[in-house]
């Protein structure tokens, strides 16, 4: 009976949407596409993300937090490792930094955009945003650690020349990736779950939860939804690379887009909540999604690095050690004192700006 009752319980263009995004794929995978078939995949991208935020939104508040949360951060993760070692596989030894570039945009757009952005929209209509310090600054030590074992350390090992690893080296940092998001979700589901709950009246939100039924189903649609934005997402990659390359910009931007495309569905769910006064779930989210990208994109590739006949290159630049240097300084002062107004959103979507200005003109 609870499926009859499904097209009354979930809007009905939350159930055509991850379909159209779905249909839409055997059409344009493949193909050479125009102007006209790029609108098109553009279009039924972000109908998918819409569809993608809204289905998590339903599951999150059937499961609380910060099980909700996690679901959707593993679940965009695991589709982005797909779509990274895919293009990487295209791409052959072009693409042997495409993880790294990657990883690292998704930190960037995660802790500079992602947490500006929520921080902005929340302070502009609460004035003030409160979170749990100790549900936002042990996350953000583990993503530290994770940044500096995955992308800082590589360009000093001297094993091997450039920003690379050997295999004890990569097997080494993907271990300890896993084992650190392994103890992170630990902690946040089971060992201190109250930690990351939001606080004390800080929701707006009395809406009733919604049934086992319309959950299992926001759950199902939720994947094909993310399903149908990876496959676009890959569908305009080449477009995306092929205008990198005749703009002249440097291929690391690449990286960047493909990050940008597959953080849209957690973006928009962690804007949602800041606009809702759920601070520490939009906060959840944006640490949850970084950490679940190196925690996860890294074990993967550095396993399927067996079967690469190339060197992966993992190290950064100087210059981007040093934004990632700023952007962890600057996230370290605002999540420690519980408190946040747009004062520090703007500075982070600063950070964000000179992120995106400098991977286009380094």
């Amino acid at each position: 009976m609870s499926m009859l009752k499904l097209p009354t319980a979930l809007p009905l263009w939350s159930l055509l949407l991850p379909a159209v995004g779905v249909g839409v794929l055997p059409l344009v995978l493949g193909a050479a596409l125009g102007p006209l078939l790029i609108g098109v995949v553009a279009v039924c991208l972000i109908a998918a993300v819409m569809s993608a935020v809204h289905h998590a939104e339903v599951v999150a508040h059937k499961l609380g937090e910060p099980f909700g949360t996690l679901v959707l951060a593993v679940a965009v993760t695991t589709i982005e490792v797909a779509l990274i070692v895919s293009l990487m596989l295209a791409g052959g030894e072009g693409a042997t930094a495409l993880a790294r570039d990657t990883v690292f945009a998704a930190v960037m757009i995660v802790c500079n955009g992602v947490l500006g952005l929520c921080l902005l929209v929340g302070g502009l209509r609460h004035r003030v945003v409160a979170f749990r310090i100790e549900g936002s600054s042990p996350p953000f030590a583990v993503l530290v650690a994770m940044c500096g074992l995955t992308m800082v350390l590589p360009s000093f090992t001297t094993t091997t020349p450039g920003p690379t690893l050997t295999g004890s080296q990569l097997a080494f940092a993907g271990v300890a990736s896993l084992a650190l998001y392994a103890a992170f979700v630990f902690v946040q589901t089971v060992r201190h779950r109250d930690y990351f709950l939001p606080l004390e009246g800080a929701s707006d939100d009395h809406a009733e939860p919604p049934t086992a039924g319309v959950a299992w189903a926001s759950l199902g649609l939720l994947m094909v939804a993310l399903v149908a934005v990876v496959g676009l997402a890959k569908t305009l990659a080449p477009t995306l690379e092929a205008g990198v390359k005749a703009a002249g910009a440097p291929q690391a931007v690449v990286g960047v887009l493909v990050a940008l495309l597959v953080l849209l569905p957690e973006t928009a769910a962690a804007v949602r909540a800041a606009g809702a006064n759920r601070a520490q779930t939009s906060i959840n989210l944006a640490l949850g999604s970084a950490l679940a990208s190196i925690g996860l994109t890294i074990p993967a590739v550095a396993l399927l690095s067996v079967w690469f006949p190339w060197p992966l290159a993992l190290g950064l630049a100087p210059k981007e050690m040093v934004l990632l240097l700023l952007t962890f300084l600057i996230g370290t002062i605002t999540l420690a004192g519980g408190r946040a107004t747009v004062l520090q959103g703007v500075v982070h979507l600063v950070m964000f700006a000179a992120f995106l200005f400098l991977a286009v003109v380094p």
